[in-house]
């Protein structure tokens, strides 16, 4: 069930546009690398933020554009291997309310 907020689609939508306008196409491979390594420098603001743990973190604008960047890698990433975010999202969220119903946290339980 899809919320009226979300635009996931759009987002898609915009990046693909993108990405073909400035003829940034790629295999899904290099778009997984380059996530990580947007979600490494996004973790590295934050050290640099909290004076690494030593502060209580408050976001600023290298934050918001490393978030920026890692959300970019990540719609890139989802478009490139033709999955529909929104409808991933709503299947994260649902995983994660049946956990909720059943464990009571989000958390995966082991497999044994």
């Amino acid at each position: 069930m899809s919320v009226p907020y979300a635009n996931l689609p759009g987002f898609q939508q915009r990046v693909a546009d993108f990405v073909d306008a400035h003829d940034l196409r790629t295999t899904a491979e290099a778009r997984l690398l380059d996530l990580v390594s947007e979600v490494g420098e996004l973790a590295k603001e934050a050290l640099k933020a909290t004076r690494y743990g030593r502060e209580p973190f408050i976001s600023g604008t290298a934050w918001d554009d490393e978030l920026g960047d890692a959300f970019f890698s990540l719609v890139c990433l989802a478009n490139a291997t033709a999955v529909d975010l929104d409808v991933a999202l709503d299947g994260a969220l649902t995983k994660y309310r049946d956990r909720f119903s059943q464990h009571g946290d989000a958390g995966s339980r082991p497999r044994c």
